[in-house]
């Protein structure tokens, strides 16, 4: 396929595809698809090798948000039933995080539900990033509190924080349709904060909300123009009890081939398979390995993962390494600063309507271990 071939040659000299080239990946037919993760693959390994950074998620406090995001459990008026707790001491967290850091992960994602922090709430993840690097003194600490006040992006930076996760989401075209209390905008400012702050930005998307190809297009050149380092893709986990629960239009498929252009839009940067994958992508997770770069290991922040063990076998049984602590996920010429150039203006026709899948409320397993709950985490 000359498209798939102009894609690898663009994605190793580190340029940005069209947007017409990233929307052809998008609508590649199912039976190419293997063609489509062949050519993918070797722009992820040209940069990252067959490396897989390992991530660990702690829900520092859940549920009982004002936000109204329509894919969140945590949102205001969620009938989902989760978790709900409010903050963990600094104690409490570290020994959530130690778990995961046992597993192999070499990053620690802090996660707080709620529209932004008050000046006590950095204060309290501040506690808890020391404890954290206290006890494990090579881990990687994200901090992802919601909107950033003046100030409040310097103040982690100062207290350990290497890493500020705010993703955009979706379009900004589309935002408005799956949030009423924040906008897009004020998501860009939050990231651009910890930019400007020194900590390495992470910024994703979530697919499988109703959007179309150019509202996924749309995002991630968008994300490529922000320059994130790492770009989490997370892929719908429609929770009963939330304005999205009967969005189950994904395919494992399609899944991949929007891991594929987000790694064609962003060759260079930590693609991280993130929150879904279970779900969506089933038994062809390991596929997924050759286009991201980076996963989630366990839980995530309201419902269950797969086992732990599971991803490291999985992992192991494709042929990738989990990567170590001492070694650096990104290139040398992006760990050194680089720009990224943004493209053209999306083109091409609407989205053809994918087959709906029937609901499946059996896949969704709300967390019950971990953070929050005197049960052992899964890592």
């Amino acid at each position: 396929m000359d498209l798939l071939s102009t894609l690898v040659d663009k994605g190793l000299r580190r340029e940005a595809p069209t947007r017409d080239e990233a929307l052809a990946v998008l609508r590649t037919a199912d039976e190419d698809v293997l063609d489509v993760v062949a050519a993918a693959g070797k722009v992820r390994r040209e940069f990252f090798g067959r490396r897989v950074k390992l991530n660990y998620l702690v829900n520092l406090k859940s549920g009982l948000c004002p936000e109204d995001c329509s894919y969140c459990s945590q949102r205001l008026g969620s009938e989902a039933g989760i978790l709900k707790y409010t903050w963990l001491k600094a104690d409490q967290a570290a020994h959530a995080a130690a778990a995961g850091v046992a597993g192999g992960a070499k990053r620690v994602c802090l996660v707080a539900s709620g529209r932004g922090p008050t000046d006590r709430d950095v204060d309290r993840v501040s506690e808890t990033i020391a404890a954290i690097k206290e006890q494990n003194g090579d881990v990687e600490v994200c901090a992802c509190l919601g909107l950033l006040s003046d100030g409040q992006a310097e103040r982690l930076k100062s207290a350990g924080a290497d890493a500020y996760n705010h993703n955009l989401n979706t379009s900004e075209a589309t935002y408005a349709d799956i949030c009423t209390t924040h906008g897009y905008e004020d998501r860009v400012q939050t990231v651009q904060q910890a930019q400007a702050a020194g900590m390495s930005a992470c910024s994703g998307l979530i697919a499988g909300m109703g959007e179309s190809d150019e509202d996924l297009v749309d995002v991630v050149f968008a994300l490529r123009a922000l320059d994130p380092d790492s770009v989490p893709v997370n892929f719908l986990i429609p929770f009963e009890g939330t304005p999205l629960a009967g969005e189950w239009d994904l395919t494992p498929q399609r899944c991949l081939k929007i891991l594929a252009m987000v790694r064609f839009v962003c060759p260079d940067v930590e693609v991280r398979l993130a929150g879904g994958r279970e779900i969506h992508l089933r038994t062809m997770q390991p596929l997924a390995l050759h286009l991201a770069n980076s996963v989630f290991l366990g839980d995530y922040l309201t419902s269950e993962g797969q086992a732990g063990k599971a991803d490291l076998e999985m992992i192991a049984d494709a042929g990738f390494e989990v990567e170590e602590a001492g070694r650096t996920t990104l290139p040398p010429h992006r760990a050194a600063g680089s720009a990224a150039e943004d493209g053209t203006a999306p083109s091409g026709p609407p989205a053809d309507e994918p087959a709906r899948e029937a609901a499946r409320t059996d896949l969704v397993a709300v967390r019950r271990r971990g953070a929050g709950t005197e049960l052992p985490p899964n890592a």
